[in-house]
């Protein structure tokens, strides 16, 4: 079974995190202490607990992975009770916001509902010496299979003047590409 749809992040009825490579799942068996882990989702978006191995761990939301570990579990477990817990994430890498060149740390920050650019920024530890902020560009991609859309930002103007009409909201997938100054 493949997994189900990932949740659109501006849809008015989120079903729930989905979880991604990378997340750090808590996975409980009721009264079965051995089979209880912690482990991280593998890049390929599997997880491995005892009994049961290769489980397909990423498009799905910790509900529906618990209910697929303890349907995988009867055949060993009389009875099995699962709860898998979200203890650290990452999320897809489609709900992701990048942050490229001129920044002081470069990164991919897993997007949050209301983020916005100062956000992303303070993530990424603001802008190096060399950044030209106000020459940088958001990549947005709207549609799956349509071109990318350039939004000019002025960086510079949002940290250093304040100016908070730059202070745009970020969506999944946004790429804010920082380029270098011409000295």
């Amino acid at each position: 079974m493949p997994p189900p749809e990932l949740a659109r992040a501006d849809g008015p009825a989120s079903t729930g995190y989905v979880i991604g490579p990378g997340d750090t799942l808590g996975v409980f068996v009721y009264r079965s202490p051995e089979l209880s882990v912690e482990l991280p989702v593998r890049p390929d978006g599997r997880i491995s607990i005892p009994l049961v191995p290769d489980i397909e761990a990423a498009g799905r939301t910790p509900t529906q992975l618990a209910d697929v570990i303890q349907e995988r579990l009867r055949q060993y477990v009389r009875e099995p009770n699962v709860t898998v817990m979200v203890k650290s994430f990452v999320g897809p890498s489609s709900r992701m916001v990048r942050v490229i060149g001129e920044a002081a740390q470069p990164l991919a920050l897993p997007y949050r509902d209301g983020m916005t650019l100062l956000d992303v920024l303070i993530g990424a530890r603001g802008l190096t010496r060399y950044a030209a902020g106000n020459r940088a560009e958001i990549v947005r991609r709207d549609a799956d299979g349509a071109p990318p859309r350039i939004i000019p930002v002025r960086l510079s103007a949002l940290l250093r003047d304040g100016d908070v009409r730059q202070d745009i909201p970020m969506r999944p997938g946004d790429t804010l590409v920082i380029p270098q100054s011409w000295f």
